[in-house]
């Protein structure tokens, strides 16, 4: 039940976050009440207690954790609050699993707008609805003017593994393929677009989604999937490396066969930067058995979010945990590891 509060009504438009609204007062309690239970509001959120409790099905369950310090807090295509529910749904997903509630805990600057804290708080509100995963506990924290960037959000997801899925990142074997959802690098270049430092115009805008609609496709098609990865921060190469390196194999892609919007070739052309492992945050990478790879493309291709799916490499033996990418020219080159930070504070 919502707890009635007196006092001077919020100021949306106008007023700024400041260290009462995370003093464990009445400008608190207005501020968690007005918003955050507001714009959550479910069943089990109106507990109205530091936890949730809610009935599981018995088998196996997994859990996940992340943190969102993304700068800006706004980019084409959605913002941290939108990108804080598609990055732990879609965490939750690369296991096979069906997400079934999320935390949020929000570290709060002082002299943040509170029409954009509102901006924020109700694109994930819309977000989690539209991916059919409620927000069902979460905290609010404050910290001193110059203590923080505005917003950081931190997401906790859990999810119920279906009977017979067993998706992990060691599972690769020689022989396996190697999909991709679509097109990559969407989501670093129309965030690195409106940077102040290199803002520039592009069409481009971020991919941000929830895929557990398409995940629960694919494991149906293909029940024996071996690994499901999101390649965010450090992109396909540096995903494909952590994939090879869990399941000891080494990895051949093809350069011709990876999906990539002109849009992000040219940019990272004009920036110096490598598409490969520029991040993505509604895409991933599926390896499945040789013989149901063309099955599973099929199913990826019938879904909205895998319309230009495309299969662009197999597993090989490799004792030396290798990913080796067909260049264009009929070359060969080694995807090593991202050495450094090439694009910071992107998710």
């Amino acid at each position: 039940m919502t707890r009635r509060l007196s006092g001077p009504p919020i100021d949306w438009e106008n007023g700024r976050v400041d260290l009462s609204h995370g003093s464990g007062g009445r400008a608190m309690a207005q501020l968690v009440d007005g918003l955050f239970v507001a714009a959550f509001d479910n069943d089990l959120l109106r507990q109205g207690n530091d936890q949730a409790e809610f009935p599981v099905d018995a088998g196996r369950m997994v859990m996940t954790t992340d943190s969102y310090v993304i700068s800006p807090l706004f980019f084409p295509g959605g913002d941290i609050g939108s990108l804080a529910v598609h990055g732990t749904v879609n965490d939750v997903a690369m296991a096979g699993a069906v997400p079934v509630a999320l935390s949020a805990g929000f570290i709060l600057e002082e002299g943040l707008p509170l029409a954009d804290l509102r901006r924020i708080v109700l694109s994930m509100a819309r977000a989690a609805r539209e991916a059919g995963v409620p927000i069902v506990t979460g905290d609010t924290k404050v910290v001193e003017r110059g203590k923080g960037d505005g917003v950081f959000i931190n997401t906790a997801g859990i999810g119920r593994v279906p009977p017979g899925v067993s998706v992990g990142g060691d599972r690769a074997r020689p022989g396996h393929a190697i999909l991709v959802n679509g097109s990559i690098g969407d989501h670093g270049i129309a965030v690195l677009s409106q940077r102040e430092s290199l803002g520039f115009e592009t069409s481009l805008v971020s991919d941000s989604a929830a895929l557990h609609g398409l995940v629960a496709d694919m494991v149906a098609a293909v029940p024996n999937l071996a690994c499901l990865r999101d390649p965010t921060r450090g992109g396909l190469a540096t995903t494909l490396n952590e994939l090879a390196t869990q399941s000891g194999v080494g990895m051949t892609i093809r350069e011709d066969a990876i999906p990539l919007k002109p849009e992000v070739r040219a940019a990272c052309e004009l920036l110096g930067l490598d598409p490969l492992y520029a991040a993505n945050e509604g895409k991933l990478i599926a390896i499945c058995p040789g013989e149901r790879a063309n099955h599973l493309l099929a199913t990826m291709r019938a879904h909205p979010l895998g319309r230009e799916a495309a299969i662009v490499g197999q597993v090989v033996e490799d004792p030396d945990c290798l990913v080796v990418m067909e260049t264009q020219f009929g070359g060969r080159r080694i995807l090593d590891w991202l050495a450094g930070i090439q694009l910071p504070r992107i998710c």
